[in-house]
């Protein structure tokens, strides 16, 4: 059996300029919309068949602790996408860094940046090299 990343989920405080944060500012595209007049909802490419599904309704005040601890997005230029993310909205938690993640069977080169998006969701941009 062969599984995989399918999609994250996050409850948007401000809907429309999270899905704007999403896709204009980090060019992910839209792959569905299900909202209701109640309820907004959607599900959007990531790429590499990667998902995020965003909900309104949510919180920025909702405990850090409550929240997921980071999603990651493969990236292959993590300077550009750390700067997108910073052009549309987001904070640095993180600039670019270089490091070696010791692991088994060998270490992995990578270069990642974090930023909080507009819900205070922590996001990565993870490059392998």
């Amino acid at each position: 059996m062969k599984m995989g990343f399918h999609h994250a989920a996050i409850n948007a405080a401000d809907f429309d300029k999270t899905l704007d944060f999403y896709i204009k500012g980090l060019g992910f595209t839209l792959v569905r919309d299900w909202s209701t007049d109640q309820k907004k909802a959607c599900m959007i490419d990531i790429g590499d068949g990667g998902m995020l599904e965003i909900f309104s309704g949510g919180d920025t005040a909702v405990p850090e602790t409550e929240k997921w601890l980071h999603i990651a997005f493969s990236v292959d230029d993590t300077d550009a996408a750390y700067e997108a993310a910073l052009k549309a909205g987001a904070s640095s938690h993180m600039p670019p860094t270089d490091l070696t993640i010791e692991s088994t069977p060998a270490p992995l080169p990578v270069r990642i940046a974090f930023v909080r998006g507009l819900n205070g969701e922590l996001l990565e941009f993870f490059h392998e090299k």
